[in-house]
């Protein structure tokens, strides 16, 4: 039925599974980036970028056949907000691609924190949602629950600083232009588009920049393991941005922080001090904060909608 298909595109207001989609996605990010780092140590970025995507496509490709094809899937009615998306996506992930190999994780993955920052003001510009000031509180607290737990120094601001704070706005204007498409488009093809971009743009620097290196068969299986969990990570928050406003997913950002430890930890033997455990319950609990709140709008939402149905009637037989 078409009143059916069409309100599979509309954006739907369910907070809480947005919330928790966006979660997942973000905790698969943070190994991935760990494995394309160790690999980085071996390989140019553009080779990486290359193999980052190009495995990531294909799982992508295989979940693309149980969605109703690629007709259904990567067809579109809207090719110029797909090509400024893909502009941005792709000029975003090579800033974080070029930080990662010059800065450590925890540098990266700290500046990139002031996304929500970004992502507010520009979903009160592009997409007039309505930003209540309990939201710009919950951002502020895991902000300042980051700075508790990095104590940012000079180190903080060596040259990859400005990589990172570049890639951390045009992220941000990257998930407000996915939520837009969201709309209209369906999760995968939001997802699919970006690697085949990535993957045409480093063709050319692989031929003349900095030439492809032959790799052995256990680092195909590491890029091939990134490429798969990036791909569910990219398709998981596709999917939250479709059920949730942007500026309630903001704050949300900050739960990848803890995978960013849980890899300092048990990767390169590198434990929390007081300080990353103070900010830690910082950020924790701005984001159960959000979820409270983000609750009670929804049961005030539905209260309200239950009783102006059952008055509904007594106005038309007063009428």
């Amino acid at each position: 039925m078409s009143a059916e298909t069409g309100s599979n595109r509309k954006l739907q207001n369910r907070a809480v599974l947005g919330v928790l989609l966006m979660i997942a996605g973000l905790a698969l990010y943070p190994l991935a980036d760990a494995f394309i780092k160790h690999l980085m140590g071996t390989y140019s970025v553009y080779q990486a970028s290359f193999l980052r995507s190009f495995t990531r496509v294909i799982p992508l490709f295989i979940t693309v056949f149980f969605q109703g094809g690629i007709r259904k899937v990567l067809g579109t009615n809207h090719p110029q907000r797909h090509f400024v998306r893909l502009a941005v996506s792709l000029a975003y992930t090579l800033c974080f691609m070029f930080a990662m190999k010059q800065g450590s994780l925890t540098i990266v993955y700290t500046l990139s924190y002031t996304s929500p920052f970004f992502m507010i003001l520009l979903s009160a510009w592009m997409l007039k949602e309505n930003v209540s000031r309990w939201r710009w509180i919950a951002v502020a607290i895991g902000l300042v629950g980051v700075i508790v737990a990095m104590r940012p120094g000079t180190n903080m601001f060596e040259s990859v600083a400005l990589i990172v704070l570049l890639g951390t706005f045009l992220g941000a204007l990257n998930k407000i232009l996915m939520r837009r498409l969201a709309s209209t488009e369906h999760s995968l093809s939001i997802a699919i588009y970006p690697n085949i971009v990535m993957i045409l743009a480093m063709l050319p620097c692989l031929m003349f920049l900095e030439p492809w290196k032959p790799m052995p068969l256990e680092h195909w299986g590491l890029f091939a393991i990134v490429g798969v969990i990036t791909a569910v990570g990219q398709y998981a928050i596709a999917q939250a941005l479709r059920f949730t406003q942007a500026s309630i997913l903001a704050p949300v950002d900050y739960s990848s922080y803890f995978w960013v430890v849980a890899l300092d930890m048990f990767w390169w033997g590198k434990s929390p001090d007081s300080f990353m455990i103070v900010g830690a319950v910082i950020i924790v609990g701005s984001n159960l904060y959000m979820l409270y709140r983000t609750r009670r709008e929804e049961a005030a939402k539905k209260a309200a909608l239950t009783t102006t149905q059952a008055a509904q009637p007594i106005k038309d037989t007063a009428g």
